[in-house]
């Protein structure tokens, strides 16, 4: 599923204004229209000239000018004789972003609203509407917002906390100003990478929301932020609870249904996701967010085909949130399983949108930079160490194995990950993201005693390390790892002679008893299982050798 973006400090720079409301929307009495002053800057004439003046004395007084605005320039820098507040009262009247004051972020907004204007077919986005954030109350109280407002885009986080403070002390039933107290805590705890704070940001958001009297716009925004926050947090829950609400406040906003969907999709809930965007599509046919989303389902629950469609027409379509790496990656995954060839043509445009590293190798959580390649030798990798011990130990790893096997079949378990087109494949863990599982060490001591004397397998938190046995019959899917960031060996176990074989991006090996293969598990790879007896390997995943051990210990796991 696709993540939702989150906007730095709580709405960008649209739901930051200070006011929504009315800026100062007329020029001073006496004040000419564009078109009159730019004649004036001329001389009231055209070419700039006025009658009786000859071209001498017209160089004469341009160099006078230009003088004069030379040494006006230099007094304004040293004698400070402009008053800003004024020039940036009268730019009020451009305020682009709602805030109450010109300021960067409207000029931004100026410039490229003009660019856009340029194309006739741009005019109609550029008259979309700013949020109103402000009541009547609120508008009688504009000065002092916008002078909060004013510090937090300053960055001045805590002076601007404190003012916003302050106003909410003295006008308690304020949603504006509750709002931009909210922002100010936001945006400290993203300054203090405070979690305690970023809660209290969550809290006060939610006080807006149960003001009386707050306009519809800053409700949106402040219930919104206050989910997005909720999942930065890990409360997938109280998230969900505040989609919901916001859902039966808005129920004909198909965004704010789409959000609840990926709500849903976060704890796992694919049911109830599935009928929000079944919901969404029944009015919106073509919404490409709710497509690409319900295509994921579909492709989740084993309807492969079905899903298709869905994915394909969802990226086609542009919307925002459909340009996910996921989503390419899922369309691909299931045009391969029904034989269509298109489906490396979505991988390429994936690869061109920069969401894979290549046409092969298409994991997506990913270090930049490391290097990349299907195959790689035990000098490559520099743990000659590791693989010197697998091999030298192969029989001892192999006789643990076939106990467990022997003793407690149920230890072994089959794979969850839907990739097997047919057959039975199932595996029995020792180590999963660097966490040993001691009750299953128990079964195979000496492996797991051998293994302790090399952290990179057992610290790898992008990993596991595994006996993987395969019947006859089985065929695994094209698939690929999800990180870059780890290689994995195969340690052959007990092979039969014939109709075994893996492949890795365009190369195909077999296992040998007691000889340790190493690939890139981010490459794509398949598996055939064509013996008449089953297969039995060793998995041990290591970090891949580029990373740092900085990066080794701060990597989340996978």
């Amino acid at each position: 599923m696709a993540p939702r973006k989150n906007a730095k400090g709580g709405g960008g720079s649209s739901s930051g204004g200070g006011g929504g409301g009315s800026g100062s929307g007329s020029t001073s009495a006496g004040s000419s229209s564009p078109g009159a002053r730019r004649e004036a800057k001329h001389g009231g004439q055209k070419n700039g000239r006025r009658g009786g003046l000859s071209g001498s004395s017209f160089f004469t007084w341009f160099m006078v000018i230009a003088l004069l605005g030379v040494w006006t320039s230099v007094a304004v820098v040293w004698f400070d004789l402009i008053d800003y507040e004024e020039v940036l009262g009268k730019l009020g009247v451009y305020d682009a972003d709602g805030d109450g004051d010109f300021d960067v972020d409207d000029a931004k907004v100026l410039l490229e609203t003009n660019e856009k204007l340029d194309d006739p077919g741009q005019k109609e986005k550029a008259k979309k509407k700013k949020p109103k954030l402000l009541n009547k109350f609120d508008k009688t109280i504009k000065t002092e917002l916008d002078a909060a407002e004013k510090l937090r885009k300053r960055g001045k986080i805590e002076e601007a906390v404190n003012a916003f403070e302050e106003i909410v002390r003295k006008y308690p039933q304020s949603p504006r100003a509750r709002y931009g107290k909210a922002q100010c805590e936001d945006d400290l705890a993203e300054k203090r990478r405070s979690n305690e704070v970023l809660r209290r940001a969550i809290e006060t958001y939610q006080e807006v929301a149960s003001l009386p009297d707050v306009p519809t716009d800053l409700l949106k925004l402040s219930l919104k932020r206050r989910s997005e926050r909720q999942q930065f947090l890990g409360h997938m829950r109280g998230s969900l609870l505040t989609l919901q609400r916001l859902v039966q406040l808005f129920p004909s906003d198909t965004s704010l249904k789409n959000d609840l969907g990926v709500g849903y999709l976060l704890i796992g809930d694919n049911d109830n996701a599935k009928k929000v965007y079944e919901e969404v599509l029944n009015v919106t046919p073509n919404d490409g967010f709710a497509k690409v989303h319900y295509g994921f389902i579909l492709k989740a629950q084993n309807k492969i085909a079905e899903s298709i469609p869905y994915l394909k027409e969802g990226i086609e379509s542009g919307d925002p949130g459909t340009d996910d790496g996921r989503f390419y990656f899922h369309l691909g995954d299931a045009m391969q399983r029904v034989g269509n060839k298109e489906a490396y043509k979505w991988y390429e445009l994936g690869y061109k949108r920069g969401h894979f590293a290549s046409v092969w190798q298409r994991s997506l959580y990913n270090v930049n930079g490391l290097k990349a390649q299907p195959w790689w030798t035990p000098r490559e990798t520099g743990y000659i160490d590791l693989v010197k011990s697998l091999e030298r130990n192969w029989k001892l790893i192999r006789d643990e194995g076939l106990a467990v096997m022997d003793k407690a079949r149920g230890l072994f378990l089959p794979e969850d990950e839907n990739l097997r087109e047919k057959g039975d494949w199932s595996q029995f863990t020792l180590w999963q993201q660097g966490r040993k599982n001691e009750n299953a060490c128990k079964g195979a001591p000496k492996t797991c005693s051998l293994l302790e004397k090399f952290p990179e397998t057992t610290g790898c938190r992008r990993g596991q390390i595994k006996y993987s046995i395969m019947h006859p019959g089985t065929h695994v899917w094209p698939h690929t790892g999800p990180t870059n960031c780890r290689l994995r060996m195969h340690l052959g176990l007990v092979i039969p002679k014939d109709g075994c074989k893996i492949r890795c991006a365009n190369e195909t090996k077999t296992w040998e008893e007691g000889k340790v293969l190493i690939f890139d598990d981010s490459f794509e790879h398949e598996v055939w299982q064509d013996a008449s007896s089953f297969r039995l390997i060793f998995i041990v995943d290591v970090w891949h050798p580029e990373l740092s051990p900085q990066q080794r210990r701060s990597l989340p796991a996978i």
